[in-house]
C-alpha cells in the first residue's frame, strides 16, 4: 500500500475542502431525525448532488464525479473535518447502492440511483423484525406471489427502522419460500412506505429524536420490477450489503479522525483538571482513528485490484463501533457534571455511540463470525 497521495489526489482535496468550507451551513442543522431536521438536510444532501459532491465515486450519469475509492475516501476526511452535516441519505447511498450497482437491472439503476443521491427519495433499511434482530436468517416477513397483480404481496413487520418516519421507501428481505432451510428461500425487496397497506409507527426514543420507526406490511403489493436480484437469492445480496454496511462504507474513517481531533481539544482545555490517566486515553482514541483510517486505505487498495470484502468486515465493525464508545466516554469523563447538560453535544454522540454494539449486527455476534469466518475456530 502507498501511503503517500499523488498530485491529483491532493488537488481533489482542495477542491473539496474549498468547497465544503464555503457551503456548510452555519450554525448547525437540527437533527436529521427529527422532521424538521430531515427536511433541512434534505435540502442540503440537494446542494450537495447539485454541486456534484453527493456521491464522488459514482458515474457521472448518476451524479458522481468517477472518483477513485480512495478519493472517496479524501472527500469523507474533509466532510467531517468541515463538520458538515449528518448524511440522511446514507443507508442509500452507503449501504443499498453497492448492492444495486451489483445486482440491479439496468432500468433498476437509471430508476434508482440519480433520485437516491439527490436526496429526492431517501431510504430506510428493513432488516430486523419483533424476533429477528442480529438472527437476520430468523425472519418471518413474507412474500407471496401474484400473477393476476404482475408482483408480490408482503405481509409481516420490520422494526428499528433509521428515519423509518420520514423516508420515502424501505430496502430489505422478505421470505418468499418458506418449505427450504432457513439461508435460503428469501428474497431482496424495494418497498414504497407510502404504498397501502404500509403503517410507520414512530418509535420514541431516549433522546427524544422521532425518526426511529417500526413498520407494519398488510398484504402489500410491490411490482416484480421492484425485485433486486433473483428470486430466493436474497440472502446473497444481504450479505453483500451488510458487507458494506460493516467494512467500508458506513462508518468511513474521516467520522473518527474528525471525532479524535475534537477530543483532543477538549482535553486541551480541560487539562489543568483532568485525571492524568485521560491523557493515555486521549492519545489512545487518536492512535485508533488513525490506525482504522490506514486499514481502510489498505482495505480500498485491495478492493481496486479486484479482490472483496469478506468475514474480516466484522473485525472492522468490532473496532469502529467499539472506538466510538470509548472517545465519547472519555470526553464525558472530562467535562465531569457538565456532560449531562442537555444541549451538550458529546452527550448526544454518546447516546449515539452506544447503539454501535448493536446496529450492523450485534458485536456478539460479529465475533461469532470472526471466530468461525476469520480465525476458523470450531462452531460449537
Amino acid at each position: 500500500m502507498d501511503l503517500t497521495f499523488t498530485e491529483s489526489e491532493e488537488t481533489f482535496r482542495a477542491e473539496a475542502r474549498a468547497w465544503l468550507e464555503a457551503n456548510v451551513p452555519r450554525p448547525a442543522l437540527p437533527s436529521g431525525d427529527t422532521a424538521e431536521g430531515f427536511a433541512l438536510h434534505r435540502a442540503w444532501e440537494r446542494r450537495l448532488f447539485d454541486a456534484r459532491w453527493a456521491v464522488v465515486s459514482w458515474p457521472r450519469e448518476y451524479g458522481g464525479r468517477e472518483a477513485s475509492l480512495v478519493e472517496w475516501l479524501v472527500f469523507e476526511e474533509e466532510y467531517y473535518r468541515a463538520a458538515a452535516p449528518q448524511r440522511v441519505t446514507q443507508n442509500g447511498i452507503f449501504l443499498l447502492a453497492p448492492t444495486v450497482f451489483e445486482f440491479g437491472t439496468q432500468e433498476q439503476k437509471d430508476r434508482i440511483l440519480s433520485k437516491m443521491a439527490s436526496g429526492e427519495v431517501t431510504w430506510a433499511q428493513g432488516w430486523s423484525e419483533p424476533n429477528a434482530g442480529s438472527d437476520l436468517a430468523g425472519i418471518t416477513s413474507k412474500a407471496v406471489h401474484d400473477d393476476a397483480a404482475g408482483g408480490w404481496r408482503l405481509t409481516g413487520q420490520k422494526t428499528w427502522t433509521t428515519r423509518g418516519a420520514f423516508c420515502d421507501a424501505l430496502f430489505g428481505l422478505f421470505r418468499t419460500d418458506p418449505q427450504v432451510e432457513r439461508h435460503r428461500g428469501l428474497t431482496y425487496f424495494l418497498v414504497p412506505l407510502r404504498a397501502d397497506g404500509v403503517t410507520v409507527r414512530p418509535v420514541e426514543r431516549l433522546d427524544g429524536d422521532e425518526g426511529f420507526a417500526e413498520v407494519f406490511l398488510d398484504d402489500v403489493l410491490v411490482p416484480d420490477r421492484d425485485v433486486l436480484g433473483a428470486v430466493d437469492e436474497g440472502w446473497r445480496l444481504a450479505m453483500a450489503t451488510t458487507g458494506s454496511e460493516r467494512g467500508l462504507t458506513l462508518r468511513s474513517p474521516g467520522r473518527f479522525l474528525a471525532t479524535a481531533a475534537r477530543l483532543v481539544e477538549l482535553y486541551r482545555e480541560h487539562a489543568a483538571e483532568a485525571d492524568l490517566c485521560l491523557r493515555d486515553e486521549v492519545v489512545r482514541a487518536w492512535i485508533d482513528a488513525d490506525a482504522y483510517r490506514w486499514q481502510t486505505f489498505q482495505t480500498v487498495t485491495r478492493l481496486m485490484e479486484g479482490s472483496r470484502t469478506g468475514p474480516e468486515s466484522s473485525l472492522v465493525k468490532l473496532f469502529w463501533s467499539e472506538l466510538d464508545v470509548r472517545m465519547h466516554e472519555t470526553a464525558l469523563q472530562l467535562l465531569g457534571p457538565r456532560a449531562e447538560l442537555a444541549d451538550e453535544p458529546w452527550m448526544k454522540g454518546y447516546q449515539f455511540a452506544l447503539s454501535g454494539p448493536i446496529y450492523a449486527g450485534t458485536n456478539e455476534i460479529q465475533r461469532n463470525v470472526v471466530a468461525e469466518r476469520v480465525l476458523g475456530l470450531p462452531r460449537r
